[in-house]
C-alpha cells in the first residue's frame, strides 16, 4: 500500500483523545501522520501505519 501526502487513514484503535482519524502530512522512508482530533503529530513506518489501518481515504 501506498500512501500520499493527504490521505486519511482511520485507525482500528482510538488515539488517547478519542479520534480514529488521522491525516498523513509527509512520505518517505517514515511516515508523519496527525491526529484529526487534537492535532498530535507522529512518526510511523509504512509497516507500522499499514498495521495499525482499518480505512485509507485517498486524498486529493
Amino acid at each position: 500500500m501506498v500512501f500520499s501526502i493527504g490521505d486519511k487513514i482511520t485507525t482500528k484503535k482510538p488515539h488517547a483523545c478519542g479520534g480514529n482519524q488521522w491525516v498523513v502530512i509527509r512520505t518517505g522512508a517514515d511516515i508523519k501522520i496527525k491526529c484529526a482530533k487534537c492535532e498530535r503529530i507522529i512518526m510511523l513506518t509504512p509497516d507500522e501505519v499499514k498495521k495499525i489501518a482499518k480505512k485509507v481515504e485517498k486524498g486529493q
